[in-house]
């Protein structure tokens, strides 16, 4: 069974996975943008522009979350530990950097109320840093009230104890009240980064329920029924707010 610490993400290729699932958008990924849109416009119209900060969980090489979370977030961390993202976020996220690709995803974004009148560009290289950390070392001390994790805990490791883990952590980083957006690839058994090959968790809709559900109020769990590759059944999509339950060890 192939732990986290095992996958070689020092070689992972961030442009090779740009080029697979970005570069020409996908729909299911449109949909997500849309449906994250609407769940975080329900829950923060009315909050204030500028006013929450917000955390996107192993951003690795996906802009889109970092994206929608703009409209409300005075700062935005995206935390990843892969060196090669890392890299690839800071030249995206500095001045001017946001490369064209993202255009698409912030043209779906922008038909709500809440994105138009924001500069994407200058936005995120305003309020946006990037951190190499790993996921597994949050530890609930520091807290955000917005955030996402976007094929993360079930795409870093094969064991079930290590995807468990994974939420935990992210749903710990979470204020009281906080909206998320969490995805997963559903019944997913590995997948190809360029050369390089990487685990995953066999997560399906009632393993992602047990999961979050302890941590969450109006949990959502929408089954995509997208399939972008081989090697997987679809996608899963949660959305809620983070409860007042005590943060779990």
């Amino acid at each position: 069974m192939d732990r986290n610490a095992d996958a070689p993400w020092s070689k992972f290729d961030p442009e090779a996975y740009v080029d697979a699932n970005y570069r020409t958008p996908l729909d299911v990924d449109l949909l997500i943008v849309r449906m994250m849109r609407d769940h975080f416009s329900r829950c923060l119209d009315g909050t204030g522009r500028y006013t929450v900060r917000g955390v996107d969980v192993g951003a690795g090489a996906n802009l889109y979350p970092a994206l929608a979370m703009l409209p409300w977030c005075e700062k935005v961390v995206l935390l990843e530990y892969a060196e090669p993202n890392v890299e690839y976020l800071e030249r995206q996220t500095a001045p001017g950097g946001l490369d064209g690709v993202w255009d698409a995803f912030w043209d779906v974004l922008a038909q709500a109320p809440a994105y138009q009148g924001v500069d994407p560009r200058a936005r995120i290289g305003e309020v946006v840093r990037v951190e190499r950390q790993n996921l597994f070392d949050l530890d609930g001390h520091r807290r955000w009230g917005l955030g996402t994790m976007f094929f993360v805990a079930d795409s870093m490791s094969e064991c079930p104890e290590e995807f468990r883990r994974g939420v935990r952590c992210f749903m710990n980083a979470l204020t009281d009240g906080a909206p998320f957006a969490a995805a997963f690839m559903k019944e997913s058994v590995g997948y190809q980064v360029g050369a390089e090959r990487f685990p995953a968790y066999r997560v399906n809709e009632d393993r992602a329920w047990e999961s979050l559900a302890p941590y969450c109020d109006g949990l959502e769990i929408h089954d995509l029924n997208h399939l972008v590759r081989e090697g997987h059944d679809g996608m899963l999509l949660a959305l809620g707010r983070r409860n007042s339950t005590t943060a779990a060890p």
